[in-house]
């Protein structure tokens, strides 16, 4: 009976069955109706709301604060969106699940299971033995310009050719794949779902091929692999978002080796039950990984070097922490306290805070950008979804102290509600998408900058309709253009084009980076839904 339980507690499941008692006047559902629209609130909302509610990028949508806005305003804020950057949801859900959905909300949440290391043990899957793996590359594809696309809501990822633009292979995942993350020997991809799933993609194969699997959790963000000297794929480490921790893993058949809460008091000295793992970055010159969570607004600084005596250093600093990157010398780790609009820098060297940037609303810059500004040196950027700016960071303490963790320079961006800025080294241009714009001709466009200009008065930037130029024709949906990503040369950059509804056609539009016209248009019916673009090159070497 009990292995009956466990099994049913899959994604199917949510919410899950811990009740609670509220007043009986307050909103109800059908069995049913509260089975799916947890189900939605799982896959569309808790990662800016959170499990339990408590709000970190998104608001607290616990009754006491939904309930107050009402049945008829909620249903209107979750179909039309916000200008904060909670996008619309009127092209996704019908008209029933924005009623239902909002009804879910002025519910008391449930709490979800707990997920422990002997639960992983009993999922993970090691498909085919390290001995049993090819001993050399049995295929002809350059392998350091291969792209891992998230397939968002087929639950797969798609292995492009980036030199002939051809899909070299799907690969069947978890849900929402989040990120993509390189094995320091380009060998290995490891993809996390949003329902916890990991798989680990050999390449080396005639065609890319899952060796291991395991469900880390219910709902997963982050994964990284270790990258010091004596240390290269020795270990992987995944993030959860529930339950909140991160567990550390065989970095060649991901059996799970360690698990480590972050619950905790937060930087405010108050205890919150769900510290979720928001992103991971390994060092490449020590044996750490750098972990921020979330809604702590601590980052853990972890010395994988013995697992039996486990070392944290925790560095305090702001709520709530989303994503971020290294700066140019790789020395700093910068990271977005999106909820209180500043950007945090850490000492990976030292290992010590460094600095919070005050910055525009809600910044976001995935791993950030990092260009050499012609007047005020490398700095690293970032976009934003509260704001319609670009953020320049000054990223130099050494030979620039005057310009070090400041802003130097904002730039226009063509909306706000953007996710990713993009650059490479070999590049001049710096770019921006805003896909969670209400407008669809904003949410549709690109706005790129010469990185050479940017010291002169008459900068301007350029705005692409990257959606136009896809010519998918009428869509139910949204148009979203999402995250640039670039080839290993550094002469394209790619955009998905993302309707947000996996019966909608999508695509993958390739710009040359220097004439900024459409070179390449992916179009394929197996494209469902692309988001995230993963460089095999750009991701393995940490090149942003």
């Amino acid at each position: 009976m009990k292995k009956r339980l466990r099994t049913a507690l899959t994604l199917a499941a949510l919410p899950f069955s811990v009740s609670m008692a509220f007043a009986a006047d307050a909103p109800t559902l059908s069995a049913e109706a509260k089975a799916a629209s947890g189900k939605i609130y799982f896959e569309r909302c808790a990662g800016c709301h959170g499990m339990l509610r408590k709000g970190a990028t998104g608001k607290n949508l616990e009754p006491a604060n939904s309930a107050k806005l009402g049945q008829s305003r909620l249903e209107k804020v979750i179909g039309y969106g916000t200008e904060g950057g909670m996008p619309n949801f009127d092209d996704i859900l019908t008209k029933d699940e924005l009623k239902n959905i909002a009804t879910y909300i002025q519910m008391p949440p449930e709490a979800p299971p707990e997920w422990s290391l002997d639960d992983m043990k009993k999922t993970w899957k090691l498909h085919v033995p390290v001995d049993q793996r090819p001993t050399r590359k049995m295929n002809s594809v350059n392998l350091n310009n291969v792209f891992s696309v998230t397939l968002r809501d087929a639950g797969e990822v798609a292995l492009i050719d980036g030199d002939t633009k051809q899909i070299w292979g799907i690969v069947k995942t978890g849900y929402a794949v989040h990120i993509s993350r390189i094995s320091l020997s380009g060998r290995y991809i490891h993809v996390v779902g949003r329902d916890g799933r990991l798989d680990m993609i050999d390449l080396w194969y005639e065609k890319p091929t899952v060796v291991a699997t395991i469900k880390a959790g219910f709902e997963t963000r982050s994964v990284d692999t270790s990258k010091a000297k004596g240390y290269e794929d020795k270990y992987a480490v995944v993030g959860s978002y529930w339950p909140p921790q991160y567990t550390i893993l065989d970095g060649l058949t991901l059996e799970p080796l360690k698990n480590v809460s972050t619950r905790g008091t937060t930087v405010d000295g108050a205890y919150h039950p769900e510290p979720r793992v928001a992103s991971i970055v390994s060092s490449t010159t020590k044996p750490e990984f750098l972990i921020s969570v979330k809604e702590t607004g601590m980052v853990k600084m972890v010395d994988y070097s013995d697992l039996t005596n486990l070392r944290e250093t925790t560095i305090n600093t702001a709520k709530f922490l989303h994503d971020g990157g290294y700066d140019s010398s790789k020395r700093y780790f910068l990271v977005a306290a999106n909820a209180s609009n500043k950007i945090a820098v850490v000492d990976i060297k030292e290992g010590k805070f460094e600095a919070l940037v005050d910055t525009a609303k809600i910044p976001h810059p995935g791993r950030g950008a990092n260009i050499n500004h012609p007047k005020y040196g490398p700095v690293w950027a970032t976009s934003h979804l509260g704001a319609d700016v670009i953020t320049l960071i000054g990223t130099d303490p050494k030979n620039r102290p005057e310009h070090a963790w400041k802003v130097v320079q904002e730039l226009k961006n063509h909306g706000a509600n953007s996710l990713f800025v993009k650059t490479h080294p070999k590049s001049d241009n710096l770019w921006a998408d805003s896909p969670l714009n209400p407008d669809p001709k904003l949410a549709g466009s690109v706005t790129v900058y010469k990185v050479s200009e940017l010291g002169g008065a008459d900068a301007k930037p350029e705005v692409i309709d990257v959606a136009a130029a896809a010519r998918l024709g009428q869509t139910k949906g949204l148009q979203r253009v999402v995250q640039g990503e670039y080839n290993e040369k550094g002469d394209e950059i790619w955009f998905s084009v993302w309707t947000g509804n996996k019966t909608e056609p999508s695509a993958i539009v390739v710009i040359d980076d220097k004439t900024r016209k459409v070179k390449h248009v992916i179009k394929d019916k197996r494209l469902v839904t692309p988001t995230g673009k993963f460089n095999v090159h750009n991701t393995q070497h940490d090149v942003y």
